[in-house]
């Protein structure tokens, strides 16, 4: 039977600086009481896995080397950030995580002074440290500024952005590279540990200046190939010539889980080094726990599970989800049409189109963490008559704005975007949520902005984009399962601007716009079973507008509710400046917008968000009695 891990030493380091009271020849023990500890916690709560697990070593030599908080400590995305949060007083609360007011699965500054900057999406670090480190300058300070930053996350643009940028400000800097792939560094062993001390350590450095000032005595060309000699010399041995162009000097690879490897390197590092360094530490994610390691996903993410067995008890669905919707339907249409290609940024699981590539895999491109150059990409492809599904999550299709604009909306090109986690994601909190994309798509010119209301209409959405074909057009959809509905066997693509009336009344009209039509539904019956008649429609299209419906609803229903799960300017904006321009609002018309509060919501279980939020049925009635004047019908309901 499974007992939780004894963790005697780990015990005794609640902080860092009780950690740093221990003999070196101690901490080979706390890592592995440290990574017993994690694996517990996450098979309680669900979680990052995989990506702690590959840095428990390194965060241990990090904490033990530095001065933290003092000394800043920047991870990137923080979805290895659980050791890190165990080391730093957390430890009492780390079954919390990803809970309701429990920890969150990222770095937050609110939550500790050991989170100098809070992350969730991926390539910040190094700009944030750099900024760091320059504050730090102007301010005659000398902490240690640390940014962490995985091989995936390299693949960014704004990565090398702010590498070149450290470059140039030769700001003290220490990026440490966590490739975890093997996607740049040679087989890891003696000799490549051995090279990463000396490079790193002082004599070296003394040697290497005394050359570079012999070398400017030189004439101007000898002056030149000395330098090259040098430079390809070490990148010969070390493979860090490109870094080294971007002004970084480097060291290693060296064995992110040996600790006496990266102990020596890290004190090398920050006794000696005066401008910006880059560490590569190879390491494993998932390392330690076999279920992980073995997994093709190294358990990236999982739900809870038996430590034992590595089993996820995810709960059975009672419908498809809408990512395995939208993936299937995207299949059906490319089977009749060989133009439509899929593309992702870096998320082919997430974003279904893993099963595109399955059928497709000459059509499917996954570009890597570059959202900017993945709508461009498609714009690209838009042009050649190729029609381009570009999916990216609502949160992470912000990164790309300004390509949307200027290489897609301006050109009228059609790319379509199909915009997963739509509203609120529960676990992953703010940093995820797709609250904006309606507003900030919808006012572009020539843009046709979609949502959802169930699975159904998740299908005849992709089949309406693919036959769309006179500009941009975006089609949104909820993380999750459907409400499980039949689905049809094939899309029908829409008339465009054109919405549906589910039911009809004569008192209160509820017009939704995405996912929240199924509570407008249940709401509908509450407020017809206290004898006030709801018309239920669901609007499809933000832009364009149903001008048609809206005016009818206005005109003959005495409260119209506007419901969507998106920010202030979205879909309800739309439709009150079309009721303004037509004078509908001076007809005694109440209007009532319900979105997304003006707040960043922390992380819960989706429903209890949208309660919070007023977005469920409770909150839906509400509103109507409160706007009815019926305080007899909002007393009952804040009863319930």
């Amino acid at each position: 039977m499974y007992q939780r891990p004894d963790t005697p030493l780990l015990d005794t380091v609640p902080t860092p600086d009780r950690l740093r009271t221990l003999d070196e020849s101690d901490l080979r023990q706390v890592a592995d009481e440290l990574r017993a500890e994690m694996i517990d916690a996450v098979s309680v709560t669900g979680g990052h896995l995989g990506a702690g697990l590959g840095v428990v070593e390194l965060t241990l030599a990090i904490h033990y080397v530095f001065n933290t908080p003092q000394d800043r400590l920047i991870w990137d995305v923080g979805h290895q950030c659980y050791p890190h949060k165990i080391l730093t007083g957390r430890r009492d609360r780390i079954r919390t995580l990803r809970q309701g007011d429990g920890l969150s699965g990222f770095t937050k500054r609110s939550e500790s002074e050991f989170d100098p900057f809070g992350a969730a999406h991926s390539s910040t670090s190094i700009s944030a440290g750099l900024g760091m480190a320059v504050a730090r300058d102007l301010d005659s300070r000398d902490n240690n500024i640390i940014a962490v930053i995985g091989d995936g996350a390299m693949s960014a643009g704004m990565a090398y952005e702010a590498m070149n940028n450290a470059g140039a400000q030769h700001s003290r800097l220490i990026v440490i590279l966590n490739d975890n792939d093997m996607s740049i560094a040679p087989p890891v062993g003696a000799m490549s540990a051995y090279l990463a001390r000396l490079v790193s350590g002082r004599t070296y450095l003394s040697i290497r200046d005394a050359a570079k000032q012999l070398a400017k005595v030189l004439p101007r060309q000898l002056q030149q190939k000395a330098a090259r000699a040098e430079e390809y010399a070490r990148g010969f041995w070390t493979g860090g010539t490109m870094f080294e162009e971007l002004g970084f000097y480097y060291v290693g690879p060296v064995d992110g889980h040996n600790l006496d490897h990266l102990l020596p390197v890290l004190k090398n590092v920050r006794d000696t080094h005066q401008g910006p360094v880059l560490i590569h530490a190879v390491t494993r994610k998932g390392k330690g726990y076999a279920p992980a390691e073995d997994s093709a996903d190294k358990y990236h993410g999982v739900a809870k599970f038996d430590v034992v067995t590595g089993k996820q008890s995810k709960p059975k669905a009672n419908a498809p989800s809408y990512t395995r919707v939208f993936a299937e339907s995207l299949v059906q249409e490319a089977e009749r049409d060989d133009k439509i290609v899929g593309i992702t940024a870096a998320m082919p699981d997430g974003t279904g189109l893993d099963l595109f590539g399955q059928a497709f895999p000459t059509r499917t491109f996954d570009v890597g963490i570059a959202e900017q150059h993945a709508v461009t990409f498609a714009a690209g492809m838009a042009t050649e008559g190729f029609k381009p599904f570009c999916a990216i999550y609502s949160t992470f299709l912000q990164r790309a704005y300004d390509q949307v604009v200027h290489d897609v909306a301006i050109q009228g090109l059609p790319v379509r975007f199909p915009i997963d986690r739509a509203g609120l994601v529960g676990a992953d909190g703010p940093t995820h949520a797709g609250a904006f994309d309606t507003a900030y798509l919808s006012c572009l010119p020539g843009f046709v902005v979609m949502a959802a209301g169930d699975e159904a209409e998740l299908r005849h959405m992709v089949a309406t984009a693919a036959a769309y074909d006179e500009g941009p057009i975006s089609f949104r959809y909820p993380r999750g399962e459907g409400v499980g509905l039949d689905l049809p066997e094939r899309g029908v693509p829409l008339e465009i601007g054109r919405g549906r009336v589910l039911r009809e009344g004569g008192k209160v009209a509820l017009l939704s716009f995405g996912g929240r039509l199924a509570e407008c539904l249940k709401a509908a019956d509450e407020l017809d079973a206290a004898g006030l008649p709801t018309t239920v429609a669901d609007a499809r299209f933000a832009k364009p507008l149903d001008e048609d419906l809206v005016a009818r609803l206005a005109r003959e229903h005495e409260v119209l509710v506007l419901v969507e799960e998106g920010s202030v300017g979205g879909f309800a904006s739309q439709v009150l400046h079309l009721l303004a321009q037509r004078g509908l609002l001076d007809s005694g018309l109440k209007v009532r917008p319900m979105c997304l509060p003006d707040v960043y919501l922390d992380h819960d279980k989706p429903e209890r968000m949208y309660q919070r939020a007023g977005l469920d049925t409770k909150g839906i009635l509400t509103t109507v009695f409160a706007a009815l004047g019926r305080e007899e019908g909002a007393a009952t309901i804040r009863r319930a």
